[in-house]
């Protein structure tokens, strides 16, 4: 069993814009401490057997300027790495392309805050019919792969995945997950209306399940 609501608080969002040279890009920050040193956080997010075990099988050349494969989702190329504290690397899927950049560094109290940015373009409509909770949903659920890996849970079985995120417990976790990308986009200014409009969206999208 999955403590839902001690996950969910044990994450900070927070949803901000980036100048890039093509144009502003939205923002999104994910960010948990865990309580392991750097070393063992970094190797459980860059090391190809430990990747499957939390998140997705992964394929390719796991070092800078190599391109990865996540089985099913996003591929991309390795651009910046520094070996323990973090990495950058494009993100495409589906005929889009934005990035994510990885840090990881020691917590004031023990362990190892791991922060994640997703950097995209993204259209205004499309915003504002989903919300950061679009993505930032998906990297809740990552985060709590990782949470449960560092804490030495059994190896990730997708299927099984795939299953409790249907369940009362998934379903719960994934509707306080997009509450809390809510805030955070009203937080960045989002007017409130439009941000529970966006929420309940996404939710939906991310709730109802597959004919």
């Amino acid at each position: 069993m999955i403590d839902v609501t001690h996950q969910i608080n044990a994450v900070t969002r927070a949803v901000g814009t980036r100048e890039l040279p093509a144009g502003a890009a939205r923002v999104i920050t994910v960010s948990q401490t865990y309580d392991a040193p750097v070393e063992d956080v970094w190797d459980a997010c860059t090391n190809a057997e430990r990747i499957p075990r939390w998140f997705l099988p992964v394929s390719g050349d796991l070092r800078l300027g190599g391109h990865y494969q996540l089985e099913g989702n996003a591929g991309g190329k390795i651009e910046q790495c520094d070996p323990p504290r973090s990495f950058a690397a494009t993100w495409e899927y589906g005929g889009s392309m934005s990035w994510i950049e990885v840090r990881l560094t020691p917590a004031p109290g023990g362990g190892t805050r791991f922060e994640l940015e997703h950097i995209a373009h993204v259209d205004d409509d499309q915003w504002a019919e989903f919300g950061p909770g679009a993505v930032g949903i998906g990297w809740d659920g990552a985060f709590l792969g990782l949470a449960q890996h560092m804490s030495g849970a059994p190896a990730l079985v997708p299927a099984d995945a795939a299953e409790w995120a249907m369940s009362e417990e998934g379903l719960r976790f994934t509707t306080l997950s997009s509450e809390r990308w809510r805030d955070a986009s009203v937080a960045a200014g989002t007017p409130e209306a439009e941000a529970r409009a966006a929420c309940d969206r996404v939710t939906a999208a991310y709730t109802t399940p597959p004919a």
